[in-house]
């Protein structure tokens, strides 16, 4: 059968204005099970299943990547932040970065979202605020297209974090 493509969506937030005026995104690590066009979720405590015919539409971690510098410009007004894969190579004032050790859904079905990010101004990684930031999200109910609802929730969470160490940089 034909795949069916899943893809992630910007979910709006709560605008406030600080934070310089570029943010570079290096696209994030990835925990080597996600990395792969299946859809991934738990299937039991030390089992992981793999959607056959159900696919993202692009490398997660580049729509990752994406959806997330999407929700930070919403909820960033007077800042422009831009990824590292894209053209843009303009002097930034900060840089984010991050590793990605979950984005799933567990055995009990909830999304859980457990990263570390890193906020630093410019490229000057020795002052950078470091923090691991662990979310989860119950889908609205079974299947595929609830599930990335709920990721894309979680994402946006995240979006919210991330944008309060954005605005802390000096």
């Amino acid at each position: 059968p034909e795949p069916a493509y899943f893809t992630l969506a910007a979910v709006p937030g709560q605008a406030a204005a600080g934070g310089p005026k570029l943010v570079e995104m290096q696209r994030p690590g990835l925990a080597g099970y996600l990395d792969r066009p299946g859809i991934v979720r738990a299937n039991g405590a030390y089992q992981l299943q793999v959607a056959g015919t159900e696919r993202w539409g692009e490398p997660l971690g580049d729509l990752f990547v994406r959806i997330l510098a999407e929700d930070l410009n919403s909820r960033l007004p007077g800042t422009s932040v831009f990824t590292s894969a894209g053209s843009i190579t303009a002097e930034a004032g900060a840089t984010i970065e991050m590793d990605i050790q979950h984005f799933d859904a567990d055995a009990s079905g909830d999304v859980v979202l457990l990263a570390q990010v890193a906020v630093s101004q410019g490229r000057n990684r020795a002052g950078a605020m470091t923090r691991t930031v662990r979310l989860t999200q119950r889908p609205a109910g079974p299947g595929t297209a609830p599930l990335v609802a709920a990721m894309s929730a979680a994402l946006g969470q995240f979006a919210d974090v991330v944008a309060g160490m954005v605005r802390g940089v000096r």
